[in-house]
């Protein structure tokens, strides 16, 4: 039997002279995942197909540099706000706060230097059976354009038993808003140049919101049912990707956020995939209120579009300015917390 171990190396340098590691952690099996310190990015994930051979699941690039711009958020960590908020602007405490517009006229996942492009500071941690590396960041008051000064843990939990743990932590000295999500892209047949059209994915939601023609929630809350959006019990990604339906042709595919059964319970089963040809199934467990489900219809070199399939836990796009959906404001004194685990198989 292997022995679970976690490994640093240097993986490169920022344009302003910031060293950026990278850290392996691989577990008792040889599932294994790297992680750099730079936007806390996934930049690769073995996992072991039904033949028990590993191979890589997640795009991603082979050296610092395109994360540097990285347009799609390859495996990055989202904040502070993942997602959406309509023309960059929320209220807060009867102020108003303007944002950057790098997504039409909306901010979308925290701006032009959100989470995903800092440095994050790493500890390796050892508990167990699993093996872990904690990721932390201060993020400054009026960063991107956010109030107060944000504390900020991201935990990534290698277990025994192939899952991936995210375990994110934030407290404020400002009331401010957090919604922060992990964007990696999975392709589960470990061909990363074949579409992800033949997987089969089950998304535990009765409901999920509409978008405008700026993917900005019309903030109705709509029932799946008889429509593509329908994920409720496992369906082929391709089976209705191109179907007539209005919704399909504002995000040219999916790219919506699902409304989650069970919000109430803690972290619960909310998602799965499956690929018939490797064998390979990956269970999402979460105790977020939504899921945006993107099939990376807009994926640009080196990728190709709809190669890969996100599964994005968070609060609902644009809540801040949607007094309907759950809230993302966090007051000084209180503590975000967010869970979500990648957990794989095979059958």
């Amino acid at each position: 039997m292997n022995q679970a171990l976690i490994t640093q190396s240097v993986y490169g340098t920022t344009p302003e002279g910031e060293q950026v590691d990278l850290y392996t952690l691989k577990n008792e099996n040889g599932m294994q995942v790297d992680i750099i310190t730079f936007g806390g990015i996934i930049t690769a994930l073995k996992v072991p197909n039904r033949d028990q051979q590993f191979e890589n699941v997640v795009l991603g690039y082979k050296t610092l540099e395109p994360y540097l711009t990285n347009p799609t958020f390859l495996g990055a960590i989202i904040g502070r706000y993942g997602n959406r908020i309509a023309n960059g602007k929320f209220s807060l405490q009867g102020e108003e706060f303007t944002l950057a517009t790098n997504n039409g006229p909306n901010c979308l996942h925290g701006g032009n230097k959100g989470f995903d492009k800092v440095i994050w500071k790493a500890e390796p941690i050892k508990q167990h059976d699993n093996i872990a590396l904690k990721l932390s960041y201060v993020s400054k008051d009026m960063e991107e354009g956010f109030p107060g000064n944000l504390n900020v843990t991201v935990v990534y939990t290698l277990t025994f038993d192939n899952a991936l743990m995210v375990s994110y932590e934030a407290t404020t000295d400002k009331t401010t808003l957090v919604n922060l999500t992990q964007h990696s892209y999975f392709n589960l047949s470990a061909n990363l140049s074949k579409p992800i059209t033949d997987q089969t994915v089950m998304i535990n939601a009765d409901a999920y919101l509409p978008v405008d023609k700026d993917a900005i929630p019309i903030g109705t809350i709509t029932p799946v049912t008889d429509t593509p959006f329908d994920f409720t019990t496992p369906k082929r990604v391709g089976e209705e990707i191109d179907a007539e339906h209005e919704q399909i042709k504002k995000g040219s595919g999916y790219d919506h956020c699902w409304v989650l059964n069970h919000q109430n319970d803690g972290v619960h089963l909310v998602a799965s995939v499956f690929d018939p040809s490797s064998g390979r199934f990956m269970e999402v467990f979460t105790d977020e209120p939504g899921i945006q489900f993107y099939t990376a219809n807009f994926l640009d070199k080196p990728y190709a579009p709809r190669v890969a399939l996100c599964l994005e836990t968070q609060h609902y796009p644009d809540s801040p300015n949607k007094e309907a959906f759950p809230s993302t404001v966090l007051n000084p004194g209180d503590i975000y917390k967010s869970h979500t685990t990648f957990k794989f198989s095979t059958k």
